[in-house]
């Protein structure tokens, strides 16, 4: 079955460039720091989530092209097992769900009874490059992550792990190299909260396709920062798909369902369909 890029590429790196500018106003720079890059990589380690639910109503914007859709919607998250978010139209119809579990990814349109329902295993680009249910996993939950079944080349340093740590200005720099992809992650020099996600996926056939996830306005939940505004862009072969998720009432409900029973009333299609509905709403 064809995918569109919005499924079947995983992603890429944003140039991390800071460019410094003199001023002539007299300032009074922070202290000189040093940092200890294997301390560095544990604190940020340290500020993952610890609880197993999270939960939350959402704002959901996608940006395809000239097209932009907007929709709120809620977003359940089970560690280890689920992650779904539902789309809702005119605030109270549920429009689309988007599922991921370990096995699957399900795409359903609510409205016409249409639906895609894809194994990752079966989609050669997930398979070969590592990118799976927990990498997708980490990136929602603000967690840095080791790709699976990818052999990394990146240079380790005495207690950073497999991580390559670099200091840039107010920020530190952790990555992961492998043939095909190119991982880095930029967390605050002094709070270790990551602020972006970057994977690159290398094609000299086609491109590199790239993919971005920022993190910003974040909260104390369960005692660590969690952001609450994401903004995700995938960009292959001269297309950019642009997402958008603003968390709101975010909480740990338990009582729901962690898997969609799909109603034999429902068609299989592809996803370009199925997204060509959800513009169309």
């Amino acid at each position: 079955m064809k995918l569109l890029s919005i499924v079947k590429v995983a992603v890429l790196a944003l140039p991390l460039v800071f460019v410094s500018c003199k001023s002539h106003k007299t300032v009074t720079e922070k202290p000189k720091i040093t940092i200890n890059k294997g301390n560095f990589v544990s604190s940020v380690q340290e500020n993952a989530q610890t609880g197993k639910f999270l939960t939350s109503k959402v704002k959901f914007s996608i940006e395809y092209g000239p097209q932009k859709l907007t929709l709120t919607g809620n977003l359940r998250m089970r560690r280890h097992d689920v992650i779904r978010l539902q789309l809702m139209a005119f605030g109270f119809v549920e429009a689309g769900r988007i599922e991921m579990t370990k096995d699957y990814v399900l795409i359903m349109d609510r409205i016409n009874k249409q639906y895609i329902k894809v194994p990752w295993i079966s989609v050669d680009f997930l398979r070969n490059s590592g990118v799976d249910f927990n990498t997708i996993q980490s990136l929602f939950w603000n967690e840095l992550f080791v790709p699976e079944n990818v052999s990394l080349n990146s240079p380790k340093e005495k207690g950073t792990g497999p991580y390559n740590v670099v200091e840039m200005g107010e920020n530190m720099i952790l990555s992961l190299e492998s043939s095909k992809l190119d991982y880095s992650w930029l967390a605050d020099k002094y709070t270790a909260q990551i602020k972006m996600a970057n994977i690159m996926y290398k094609d000299r056939v086609n491109g590199n396709s790239q993919f971005n996830w920022d993190y910003d306005q974040f909260k104390l939940l369960n005692k660590t920062q969690f952001p609450h505004k994401h903004t995700i862009t995938l960009t292959t072969s001269g297309k950019e798909v642009k997402l958008g998720m603003t968390l709101n009432h975010v909480g740990s409900d338990t009582e729901w369902e962690p898997r969609t029973e799909i109603s034999n009333k429902y068609r299989e299609v592809s996803v370009e369909e199925i997204l060509r509905r959800f513009m169309s709403l």
